[in-house]
């Protein structure tokens, strides 16, 4: 079934200006529930949990806790685009703006200089105050790290928000138009753009109590561009089926925080984010979830440095794009 959602923006000159349809639709031949929890890994960490914590606690977080916060990188004007024209510019961690279709789309955005203990090592690059209009805004799940409710709450202005099945209820007091809730492979037409919920491997909870909360994804696809977002994810097999399913000109893989305290693979090493991004099939891939926020044990700087070496050595270092945080590149 075809769902006819029309827009409700807050501020009535703008309705008239930029006044849309969000058209929601389940994909025939869509991945039972069964399959979907599958991926789904679970919350109990594995033996040695201890230890890794202390490390983690002694090693990583008080050293950034008690170290300054560094500046953000020279901040350069977001480039104006055609209509025509695909840019993607990297905010911060899992953070971007993704122009496609003549639309500016913004993913898992995080403004935050805090998540409890855990300290965003430099200052945000591109402010808030510099972003344009935000047509649409997708988030992957409800991580904290991913869906940061200050910076929703600062964005919203009466334009849509996708998000994966059971993630709704926390963004609803939010002043989004419409909250639209996507289960894995379902469908969304927004004017000219079709967006696709992909499977990950991954876990979804906000709270330990809350495991329902899916996750995911999202294909971006205008008339002759897809750019995909992963989210969050360990590396399965169901990144070949999201190959097949478009042909995927910018891949925006996570690299980091692959030594996790708990010792459950929830993430990709940049060496598994490479190998996703092949079985893809995918143009170009520009790394994330890196460098912003400390969450694994690794050292920062080895995520970049681990895929440059892995590009390099599978002759892939030319589609591999590094974008220092605040920066973009235009497809």
């Amino acid at each position: 079934m075809l769902h006819d959602l029309n827009f409700r923006p807050f501020n009535a000159l703008r309705e008239q200006a930029r006044r849309g349809k969000l058209r929601w639709k389940k994909s025939a031949g869509d991945a039972d529930e069964n399959a979907e929890n599958g991926n789904h890994i679970g919350l109990l960490p594995r033996e040695g949990w201890r230890e890794r914590n202390l490390r983690f606690i002694n090693d990583v977080l008080i050293p950034h806790m008690l170290a300054p916060r560094l500046p953000g990188f020279q901040p350069k004007a977001l480039p104006s685009m055609d209509k025509d024209e695909t840019g993607v510019a990297w905010l911060g961690h899992a953070g971007f703006l993704v122009h496609i279709g003549g639309q500016n789309i913004l993913i898992d955005p995080n403004w935050a200089l805090w998540h409890g203990p855990v300290k965003r090592v430099r200052h945000p690059s591109v402010a808030l105050a510099d972003l344009p209009y935000i047509d649409l805004v997708l988030i992957t799940h409800a991580h904290f790290d991913h869906l940061h409710m200050p910076t929703l709450r600062a964005i919203a202005a009466g334009q849509p928000i996708i998000v994966p099945k059971g993630v709704g209820s926390i963004v609803k007091r939010c002043s989004f138009s419409q909250v639209i809730e996507m289960e894995t492979w379902d469908k969304a037409r927004f004017r000219d753009l079709e967006i696709i919920l992909t499977p990950a491997r991954h876990w979804g909870a906000r709270m330990l109590h809350d495991t329902y909360r899916k996750f995911g994804g999202y294909l971006i696809s205008s008339k002759d561009r897809t750019v995909f977002h992963c989210g969050d994810s360990s590396l399965f097999d169901g990144f070949k089926e999201i190959g097949k399913r478009a042909e995927i000109d910018v891949a925006l893989m996570p690299i980091g925080a692959y030594e996790a305290p708990s010792g459950r693979p929830v993430h990709m090493n940049p060496e598994e984010a490479l190998e996703a991004f092949e079985m893809m099939g995918a143009g170009h891939m520009i790394p994330m979830h890196y460098g912003t926020f400390p969450l694994g044990g690794e050292p920062l700087h080895e995520p970049e440095q681990r895929l440059i070496k892995a590009a390099q050595a599978h002759h892939l270092r030319d589609r591999v794009i590094i974008l220092p945080e605040g920066q973009s590149s235009v497809f």
